[in-house]
């Protein structure tokens, strides 16, 4: 209990005098001074310092009273203040006064004051020197881009011997392809380390998704997500019956291709692609847990397939495909028609286009018309003079 008393004494005293030892400390410090006063102003303020550092406090001046209140203590010190008995609490009251008495005398708080300043005065002369407004640094355009600009310093001076801006275009396009042709060299065979064997989805894995990159251009549609997976794949999965996977076809209505058993879905509500690929997960295993729901079965509304429109199969007549018969016989038709083109050949029968056309070229311009037959001349003069050839 005493070590108590004693305790609660030193807190009283502490919260009492807070107020009363703070105002003392910093009454004797300069106000006046500034951070980025000269070294002669500083060495006359700690003049001033060493000079009051063994004054004390004025003659005559009245020590304040001592004051004990309970708003000044915590509230686990309050509690504690008030579980003593009145004579106890009287006790720590004496012993707290007494304690305040002492720091109260003149020397002790002199000594205190001047602590106080001498320790003020040395963290303001360890402060760095603040400029009110720094000097602005122009940032020259070859130090633009880099980590530590200082470094590369101002621009020289322009003397008109620089090149033109088409050809810094292709400089800078130099440099690009240089910088691709390093990643290409250097990095791009480190990914040899990061590969994996492809692994077919299994039936844990019954969702397909699919999106659209646009090879890092911001486009609207590259954050739109495409979510497609199979009833069957979903009941073995999710381990639903056969009613319960009729149910899930009505309740993804026109999702439903028949043709296939694909349900596809899409959503491109959202900013980034993952948050829509986190919507059509929800989505399915909301979709997954409204359909073994046996409170109702949807058994009064019938498979709507009306959206679906399918597509006409035309089959290949059988009597079109070829088969050993019908390729023999055109083997045979194909031999029969060259024996017939040679024995036309070996008669002279068959015209040769080119050899005509060389024969024609060979005949002057003149003579064209004299050599041809009556009425072919009179075809050539009507097609020369007819409008379209003008």
């Amino acid at each position: 209990m005493a070590s108590a008393l004693h305790k609660l004494s030193f807190t009283a005293i502490r919260y009492s005098h807070r107020t009363c030892a703070r105002r003392k400390a910093f009454s004797s410090l300069d106000r006046s001074r500034q951070f980025h006063q000269s070294p002669i102003a500083r060495a006359r303020n700690n003049d001033d310092v060493d000079d009051n550092h063994n004054e004390g406090p004025p003659p005559g001046s009245q020590k304040e009273a001592f004051q004990f209140n309970l708003s000044d203590l915590s509230k686990e010190e309050r509690a504690a203040y008030k579980a003593l008995t009145p004579s106890e609490q009287a006790e720590a009251v004496e012993e707290a006064r007494a304690i305040h008495d002492h720091y109260a005398q003149p020397q002790i708080s002199s000594q205190i004051n001047s602590a106080v300043s001498l320790a003020a005065n040395e963290v303001l002369d360890e402060m760095p020197h603040i400029d009110p407004k720094p000097p602005q640094r122009i940032e020259g355009f070859m130090a633009m881009g880099e980590d530590e600009p200082e470094m590369i310093g101002e621009d020289p001076e322009f003397e008109g011997d620089d090149i033109t801006s088409l050809a810094h275009g292709e400089l800078e396009q130099h440099r690009e392809m240089r910088q691709y042709a390093r990643l290409a060299v250097w990095e791009m065979p480190l990914l040899y380390k990061l590969r994996k064997p492809f692994e077919p989805p299994t039936l844990e894995r019954p969702l397909r998704f699919r999106s659209t990159t646009y090879l890092g251009e911001s486009h609207p549609a590259a954050r739109k997500i495409v979510c497609e997976f199979t009833t069957e794949d979903i009941r073995q999965a999710a381990d639903l019956t056969e009613a319960q996977r009729v149910k899930l076809i009505k309740l993804v209505g026109v999702r439903y291709n028949p043709d296939t058993d694909v349900v596809k879905m899409s959503c491109e509500t959202h900013k980034t692609p993952a948050q829509n690929k986190k919507y059509l997960s929800d989505l399915v295993d909301t979709l997954i847990k409204e359909a073994q729901d046996d409170r109702d079965m949807l058994e009064d509304v019938p498979v709507d397939l009306r959206h679906h429109k399918r597509k006409p199969v035309y089959n290949f007549p059988m009597e079109w495909k070829l088969n050993a018969e019908k390729r023999q016989k055109l083997i045979e038709d194909r031999e029969k028609r060259m024996e017939i083109e040679e024995a036309k050949d070996g008669a002279g029968q068959i015209v040769d286009g080119m050899i005509v056309v060389e024969q024609a070229l060979q005949i002057p311009v003149g003579r064209v018309r004299s050599a041809l037959p009556l009425e072919q001349a009179r075809n050539l003069d009507r097609v020369a003079r007819s409008p379209r050839i003008r």
